[in-house]
């Protein structure tokens, strides 16, 4: 079965930047969107920003206009871009790959992304 590997989460202080990667071990079928959700030490996990299979991105109000879901096709591998970080930012952090034929979704392991005030 497909499995999602995530990396390049760590320390970084408010105001800096950081790029998570999210890479598949094999190919993904109908895949109907991708993107990242994360969850904050007692909280729900939450949107960070998708992209549908029309291309069309829905980010949280929180992080709009601070993020971007560059991809590879090549490496089977998409990315989260995040500038002007807050500690509000703080949180493990989950890629996700939606499709329409099953399993229907695919998750990452997860990567601890810490922003220092």
């Amino acid at each position: 079965q497909v499995q999602l590997v995530e990396s390049g989460g760590g320390l970084v202080q408010t105001g800096g930047s950081l790029r998570l990667s999210c890479a598949a071990s094999g190919s993904i079928f109908r895949i109907t969107s991708m993107g990242w959700y994360r969850q904050a030490p007692g909280k729900q996990r939450e949107l960070v920003a998708t992209i549908t299979s029309a291309g069309r991105m829905n980010a949280a109000d929180s992080v709009k206009g601070r993020i971007g879901i560059p991809v590879d096709a090549a490496k089977n591998t998409m990315y989260l871009q995040m500038d002007s970080l807050k500690p509000e930012d703080t949180a493990v952090y989950y890629c996700n790959v939606q499709t329409s034929l099953l399993p229907y979704s695919y998750w990452g392991q997860g990567t601890q992304v810490t922003v220092s005030s």
